[in-house]
């Protein structure tokens, strides 16, 4: 089975994260919560508390399959702080595992230099972040092993693209069916 982190911080974008811990679950990957605070319970931006699976400190990341940061202020700057979690970011970077990022997130991996040359796109407004990257405006790109989105409204494309990009697009496209998502 297919296992991805999520990880999760004080002021994380509630909807970015907990859609793609939905949708992967929905298709029988294990999404785990993770906290990278050491706390068992994360509180979004919006004051919404969310029970973690793991914390950091325990979790082994040699059984992921993909690292994805959800945005959010000011999650994504805590996330950015976080040692351990970039440390891991860059190790799978440059083995080719999957990383993913969403809305201000995309933001960690321009400032770690992982898009440089590559499509890449964050949100609105914070484009100067993705430094050396190609800045495109689509929902979600995938360039190498990089995965990015925009923001809140482009978190099921996102879900369903980490989903596609650990099953099949088959298994994406009749998740997105049975969601009712239409691009």
């Amino acid at each position: 089975m297919k296992r991805a982190g999520i990880f999760f911080t004080e002021g994380f974008e509630e909807i970015e994260a907990l859609t793609v811990v939905d949708l992967l679950r929905r298709a029988g990957i294990e999404a785990l919560c993770v906290s990278t605070t050491g706390s068992m319970e994360a509180t979004g931006s919006h004051k919404i508390k969310v029970a973690m699976d793991e914390s950091i400190d325990a979790l082994d990341f040699g059984s992921l399959d993909i690292i994805v940061c959800p945005g959010g202020m000011p999650g994504t700057k805590n996330l950015e702080k976080c040692v351990k979690l970039t440390d891991n970011i860059k190790e799978f970077y440059n083995s080719g595992k999957l990383i993913a990022a969403i809305c201000a997130a995309p933001m960690i991996f321009g400032h770690m230099g992982l898009v440089k040359d590559k499509k890449a796109c964050i949100y609105p407004g914070m484009e100067d972040e993705l430094i050396g990257a190609e800045v495109v405006y689509d929902k979600v790109v995938k360039a190498d092993n990089v995965i990015t989105s925009r923001g809140m409204g482009t978190a099921i494309a996102f879900g369903l693209k980490i989903v596609e990009l650990l099953t099949d697009k088959k298994t994406a496209d009749d998740l997105g069916a049975k969601i009712v998502y239409s691009e």
